[in-house]
């Protein structure tokens, strides 16, 4: 396929990860992205958090353009905080001045992690009932995306009777699709759509490429990285253990459609495929922020207090203006990362 030219307005696809309050990261991402009008975004996959920064960013953008999805994300992350004043999960206020974010010395958080080890959300809150849901209802008319024309959305959770991935697209997202991509399954109660029920997306894309692959245009993707691929040193203690056995488990599945992209691309460059409606040359970028992202274990993703949103918000304004700086010129042209480098680091070839 033949590589685009440099044009004023530059079109892009966005792989948001999920990970709890840790998505205030990519609202900082997206704050900046949205300022930014030599880009277009053509199409958003995401998962978790990711899912919910993306139906908010799409329902913001139908209202009032680039502007309107700016506050609807803003508004949608005050409220998660102000929501959250109000969880027995809270962390000291000495923490917030330090800058220690991490939730282990709560109490509350104590209590909690204990409780949904030894109970399910089935016994825990037999009502079901669930602000979160109720907090996106609110905040998103679901009419109005259905509509949306400019942004394709896509938003995958995993189905419990088959294991596989579910992805929900514009047309038939609804506020338990998306909070189907984010029932973490000790936590929440599956969601049932249909004939069938749903868990946490990250299990089976975290976020998926595929339907960007096959849905969008552009030959660009800009994943927004919140789970370290890497993590340096060897976990002993149980919480940190549990925490990188998660952090693998979530980023299996996009490892595995790198390496895919990355053999196909291959096969691309080398004239050994053609390049099709089914196969595509990927240029992939990535903005991440993973030695400030390595600092904070699981327990964090449970802190939603206004000053770690705004701390996650300004990490992820500062890393998203760096690529723009750094990466705008290949945009269309090439991949600003080594797939390889990145995600297959320490994938070995079989032996002969």
């Amino acid at each position: 396929m033949p590589k685009q030219a440099h044009s004023e307005v530059k079109k892009i696809n966005l792989a948001l990860q999920g990970g709890g309050s840790h998505g205030a990261y990519t609202w900082g991402v997206l704050d900046r992205l949205l300022e930014e009008e030599r880009l277009e975004i053509e199409g958003i996959s995401g998962t978790s958090a990711g899912a919910m920064n993306g139906t908010i960013l799409v329902n913001g953008y139908v209202k009032d353009g680039r502007r309107g999805a700016k506050k609807a994300l803003r508004d949608f992350w005050y409220e998660v905080s102000e929501m959250a004043q109000y969880s027995p999960i809270q962390h000291a206020p000495f923490q917030g001045f330090l800058k220690i974010w991490n939730m282990d010395w709560s109490p509350g958080f104590a209590f909690f992690d204990i409780l949904t080890r030894l109970f399910s959300p089935y016994v825990m809150n037999p009502l079901n009932i669930n602000p979160l849901m109720e907090l996106l209802e609110k905040h998103v008319d679901f009419d109005a995306i259905k509509t949306c024309e400019k942004i394709k959305l896509f938003v995958s959770a995993t189905s419990v009777t088959t294991g596989q991935p579910k992805i929900f697209g514009s047309k038939e997202i609804t506020a338990k699709s998306v909070m189907a991509s984010a029932s973490l399954p000790s936590i929440f109660q599956a969601m049932e759509i249909g004939d069938d029920y749903y868990w946490d997306g990250g299990y089976m894309g975290n976020p998926s490429i595929w339907p960007l692959t096959y849905h969008c245009e552009s030959q660009d993707i800009l994943i927004v990285e919140i789970n370290p691929i890497i993590r340096k040193g060897k976990p002993t203690d149980g919480k940190d253990i549990i925490n990188r056995m998660n952090e693998i488990s979530f980023n299996s599945s996009l490892i595995a459609e790198m390496r895919a992209i990355n053999f196909v691309s291959r096969l691309i460059r080398d004239n050994k495929l053609s390049a099709d409606r089914d196969y595509k040359d990927l240029y992939i970028h990535v903005v991440g922020c993973p030695k400030e992202m390595s600092k904070m274990n699981a327990s964090s993703k449970m802190n939603a207090s206004w000053e770690f949103l705004s701390h996650l918000f300004e990490l992820g304004r500062t890393a998203a203006d760096e690529w723009i700086t750094e990466n705008f010129d290949k945009v269309g042209i090439d991949s600003s990362i080594d797939i390889e480098e990145v995600f297959l680091a320490h994938v070995k070839k079989p032996m002969s």
